[in-house]
């Protein structure tokens, strides 16, 4: 079975759209209470003519029978027919006032989902983001909101409307007519098992449609990220066929969807239309055959017979009331489709947020004279973890970069350990190379002291703490990293220095710039370091973004640096320059370099060869090349392809 075949819930999540209400509710106690008296008022008014082309019915009746003169039926009928008018101009103004508040209001609604799914998202831990693709994600924001929009905007508005009008014609048909209002009752719930079926068979294809238009847009974008691998390999072709699949399923869905909701407002509409010429039939047959008519009016008028006065505005109620009980049935696949979407967005928004149980923060120190740290509310270039006790006290501790592992085991996924029994012994200022084959855990390492992922056994300590006490935000301020790739984001290229530092000022982004190798290029750029990025600096070469990446983590001047493939992307005479530039940033600092060019781990102090998620040999340089393991073969196999 495929997966667009697994059976699916055809009724409308009530849910989901009770929560999706009492959001609505709790941010607008005014607006909304405002803008359905609006809607009720213009509702009742639609419903109320009746009872005016009943009395000019009547007047026109009696006129010929009686040969009233136009005097006398002026009389009744311009009062009726002005107070009618006034209603109407009084409707008009609600209508309009409706329209421009629920406008505002289904924008601003939208804002704070869109808003409060973002802020959600920030807090989500790198998992969520390894394990869906983000062209669903981006669903969320644009197809699923969009469907909402509609049901906030259109829909609702549209139910409350006609179910006034329905339910005001209803007592008005009875205050005419008894038995014409039973005899269209029974045409209604007719229409209504109608709606039941055409419209359970919507909802499930529409959901399925939802669904599958989040896959089609995680593929586009993948496509479009990956368009220079694709051309390169000729993959033009298999990637066309993976689309086709993916658009015919799309298809498919959108049309079942489509079809089941075509045919039920034609159907509905003619059921309408066949119950109004019944109704008319019988209307006629009660009129000829001088029957008593049973209604409301009855009781206080006494009992009548059926008149022209009475089926002339039932017949037009009964228009209104089939009508309005179509556009109820109209609303089911709006209302399917905004419930599919309300999901997916409340699905995001109630994913858990990354766990911090930390209560260690890095704030600012100062040196006193006696030598003890104190808290500083600006950056005086020492750091110190603040420890909170729970008897009230606080105490500092200085920052030193002092990293360590003790037998870590960690797997991405249960059963599937990537790193076994891992030990790491990071002094203060030492620089630590982890070398190996691409999969060997080297860059899961560092993950785990940035704390992006959790281990499953051992202990990771920070200058002694246990990197699970110190908040999660303080750890990463006090790490810079530079990753393999690199990513740039749209504005100026010193905005993107900036982007480690956002306090920096534009001679710190530029000191950061020299330091990193970068100034010479950015001086080169059409406006130097005003020049606009775009496209993760499509208009850069792959050595110029690396390089404003090294700039970035300079300007942030942490006291920890990782550096995941730094220097990957830059050709060997540019490495030079950059290399001189990096070891000028890493002086007095705590390191750990990951790199395949085993030329730039030399100088390390310490230098890991992992092989499977297991430390096989540890030393320096010298050390690991006299013992002529693994990281010799690996140095000398790369000297002699150099």
């Amino acid at each position: 079975m495929k997966k667009t075949d697994v059976p699916m819930k055809r009724k409308i999540n009530m849910r989901v759209l009770g929560r999706l209400i009492s959001m609505l509710w709790h941010f607008y106690p005014v607006m909304i209470p405002v803008a359905i008296l609006c809607i009720v008022f213009s509702a009742v008014t639609a419903a109320i003519p009746s009872f005016f082309l009943n009395e000019v019915t009547e007047v026109i009746t009696e006129s010929a029978q009686n040969g009233l003169g136009w005097d006398v039926a002026a009389q009744r009928v311009v009062p009726a027919v002005a107070t009618l008018g006034g209603f109407y101009v009084v409707s008009l103004i609600a209508v309009t006032f409706e329209t421009q508040l629920m406008a505002r209001l289904t924008q601003s609604f939208l804002s704070k989902l869109r808003r409060r799914m973002f802020d959600g998202m920030q807090d989500l831990p790198i998992k969520y983001f390894d394990t869906h693709k983000h062209g669903d994600i981006m669903s969320h924001y644009t197809n699923d909101i969009d469907t909402i929009r509609q049901l906030v905007g259109q829909s609702i508005p549209t139910l409350i409307r006609a179910g006034v009008i329905v339910f005001s014609v209803f007592f008005i048909m009875l205050y005419f007519s008894i038995p014409l209002t039973l005899l269209l009752i029974v045409g209604v719930v007719f229409m209504f098992l109608v709606t039941k079926v055409f419209g359970g068979g919507s909802a499930k294809y529409f959901m399925l449609f939802q669904r599958s238009l989040g896959k089609q847009e995680g593929f586009v974008q993948e496509m479009m990220n990956g368009q220079k691998v694709i051309k390169v390999f000729c993959h033009e072709d298999a990637c066309q066929k993976d689309f086709d699949k993916l658009n015919g399923e799309l298809c498919e869905n959108a049309t079942r969807a489509h079809s089941y909701a075509n045919m039920l407002g034609p159907i509905i509409m003619n059921i309408g239309n066949v119950l109004y010429v019944v109704l008319a039939v019988v209307g006629a047959l009660l009129l000829v055959a001088g029957v008593p008519n049973p209604s409301i009016q009855a009781i206080f008028e006494g009992l009548a017979p059926v008149s022209v006065a009475i089926i002339v505005p039932f017949l037009g109620m009964a228009k209104q009331f089939t009508g309005n009980v179509n556009q109820v049935s109209q609303q089911i696949n709006s209302i399917v489709m905004a419930m599919a979407g309300a999901e997916r967005v409340f699905s995001l928004m109630d994913e858990l947020a990354e766990m911090d149980e930390g209560y260690v923060t890095l704030v600012n120190a100062r040196i006193e004279e006696d030598g003890k740290l104190t808290e500083a509310s600006e950056h005086t270039g020492h750091w110190a973890w603040k420890h909170p006790h729970s008897d009230g006290s606080v105490t500092y501790q200085p920052l030193r970069g002092d990293v360590r592992l003790f037998d870590v085991d960690f797997a991405y996924e249960e059963g599937k350990t990537v790193l076994h029994d891992v030990s790491v012994y990071a002094e203060a200022g030492q620089k630590v190379a982890f070398v190996g084959a691409t999969g060997a855990g080297k860059t899961t390492i560092t993950n785990l002291i940035n704390r992006f992922y959790d281990i499953a056994d051992g202990k990771i300590r920070y200058d002694g703490i246990n990197i699970n006490k110190i908040k999660k935000s303080d750890l990463r301020r006090s790490l810079g990293i530079v990753l393999q790739e690199t990513n740039l984001f749209t504005g100026s290229v010193m905005d993107n220095i900036r982007y480690g530092k956002l306090d920096a000022t534009d001679e710190e982004c530029i000191n950061a710039a020299r330091l990193a190798g970068a100034h010479d290029f950015i001086t080169r750029l059409p406006q130097g370091y005003e020049t606009e990025l775009s496209s993760n600096g499509a208009n850069l070469s792959q050595g110029q973004r690396q390089l404003l990446a090294i700039a970035r983590a300079a300007v942030a001047d942490p006291p920890v640096l990782i550096m995941d493939e730094a220097t990957s992307s830059i050709d060997t005479r540019t490495e030079a320059i950059v290399q001189k530039g990096m070891d000028a940033l890493m002086k007095g600092r705590t390191v750990f370099v990951i790199a395949h060019r085993l030329s730039t781990v030399r100088n390390s102090d310490v230098i890991m060869v992992l092989d499977h998620g297991r430390i096989i040999e540890r030393g320096n340089h010298e050390k690991l090349i006299a013992e002529r393991g693994q990281y010799y073969q690996l140095y000398t196999g790369a000297f002699e392809l150099e």
